[in-house]
């Protein structure tokens, strides 16, 4: 790998630690303010809102200037949001604009790696940094927990500078502290190196890009291995960027524990899908993607059966394994979804695009039990939900795979031998 992949890692990292322990702040702080229990579990959907109603531009942008100034400025407004939730701000507002950075950031995060490295690299590139984010979400959320647990929100607490700001409450301190972290991510973004790659400006009236975006989604959509690992990716993150909430709100259900203890729990499904993320980068290649699709049913009926569990010694094998599923499956999709992306209408756009179709899923989803927590649903019901429809989605587009093996698999082979062959050609040339 490049040098400047490594700094790329290290602007990651910070910055997905952030965005996790400040999901955990976040939800305390509602809780210490006795908002209802729908406001929590719209967290999700609202930084999911920037993602899909910005999602025509933020790819143009990405592409307009070097990316390491992309995600700089992109953490810039993450730090603004995480002030506005420290000095009053309703955190759903507060939140829904560090979205908004990070809606800006993505793009720049994934699409720089198809400027950085060639396609024989990309899926061991994505299982480095979907590794390193799913250990960020772990320690995210642990420190997440931890800041806001009474040992360390009481130390945080008794310091000058806390004292000075007035702050009085163990989320506050949280989030005062973490928005130190997205300044050191800032800083590494500094540091990342240009790639060489040309330009592509902006034009000057923004809403000239809604065809031209409306243009890429229908590429994707329409290619016979975009399409299915569109689908794959859209589904996988729409749900489990909502489980992030609801093993919360579960393991206070069926474990009765509280924010810090159970943000452990989310921690160990992360666990589980960095091993699996890992795996899959040295196990599967490129133009082998689809063959994970199957597995995909088996994680939605474990998403469903973990009504089932009420022991921790139970719960955090079973977790393990069900992060383990994800990260295998999403790992090798994600990256022939940026490979045919790139081919078909370069990085920036291909990432919008892949962005503004999952985080729809979540923003969906997640207005969907935001909705049944305000009705009264239960947590276990919500889980049996979630799961049936993953397994069921997923038979639908492992389906919708051979099908077209079937009826265009001349085509679909072409394409494959294309993967195959960029794989070879780009490590032959490596070599030289």
């Amino acid at each position: 790998m490049k040098r400047g992949f490594y700094t790329i890692m290290a602007a990651q990292f910070c910055s997905s630690l952030a965005d996790n322990a400040l999901f955990v702040a976040a939800v305390e702080l509602l809780k210490a303010d006795g908002a209802p229990e729908w406001q929590g579990a719209a967290l999700v959907p609202m930084f999911a809102l920037f993602y899909v109603a910005l999602a025509p531009w933020v790819g143009a942008f990405a592409d307009s200037q070097p990316k390491g100034r992309v995600m700089f400025i992109s953490n810039a407004i993450k730090i603004a949001g995480c002030l506005m939730m420290l000095f009053g701000s309703h955190p759903l507002l507060s939140y829904a604009v560090v979205g908004l950075g990070a809606a800006a950031y993505s793009p720049a995060k994934y699409g720089i790696l198809t400027e950085l490295l060639p396609p024989s690299q990309l899926v061991r590139a994505n299982g480095w940094i979907e590794g390193l984010t799913i250990c960020s979400i772990i320690l995210g959320v642990l420190l997440g927990g931890q800041l806001v647990g009474p040992a360390v929100s009481q130390w945080l607490l008794q310091m000058p500078t806390a004292q000075t700001l007035g702050l009085g409450s163990a989320p506050h301190a949280a989030i005062a502290a973490l928005t130190l972290v997205y300044v050191l991510a800032a800083w590494f973004n500094l540091h990342i190196p240009k790639t060489g790659v040309e330009m592509h400006p902006m034009p000057r009236n923004a809403l000239a890009l809604l065809p031209d975006f409306w243009r890429c989604n229908a590429l994707l959509w329409r290619d016979r291995l975009g399409q299915v690992s569109l689908a794959s990716t859209t589904l996988f993150w729409g749900v489990s960027g909502n489980m992030r909430y609801i093993v919360l709100a579960w393991a206070g259900a069926a474990l009765a524990y509280g924010t810090t203890q159970a943000a452990s729990l989310v921690g160990v499904v992360a666990l589980g899908t960095a091993a699996g993320a890992v795996l899959a980068s040295v196990r599967v290649r490129l133009d082998k993607a689809p063959g994970v699709i199957p597995l995909g049913i088996v994680m939605g009926l474990l998403v469903g059966a973990m009504v089932f569990v009420r022991h921790l010694w139970v719960a955090v094998p079973f977790l393990i394994a069900l992060g383990a599923l994800g990260g295998y499956i999403v790992v090798p999709m994600n990256a022939l979804l940026q490979h045919r992306g790139h081919n078909l209408m370069g990085a920036g756009r291909s990432i919008a695009v892949q962005n503004f179709n999952e985080q729809a899923c979540i923003l969906g989803l997640g207005g969907l039990y935001s909705l049944a927590m305000g009705a009264g649903m239960s947590v276990f019901l919500a889980l049996g939900l979630f799961g049936g429809l993953v397994a069921a989605v997923m038979l639908g587009i492992w389906l919708w795979h051979a099908r077209n093996l079937r009826c265009h698999g001349s085509e679909v082979q072409r394409l494959l031998q294309a993967a195959r062959s960029d794989r070879h050609s780009s490590h032959g040339g490596q070599g030289q």
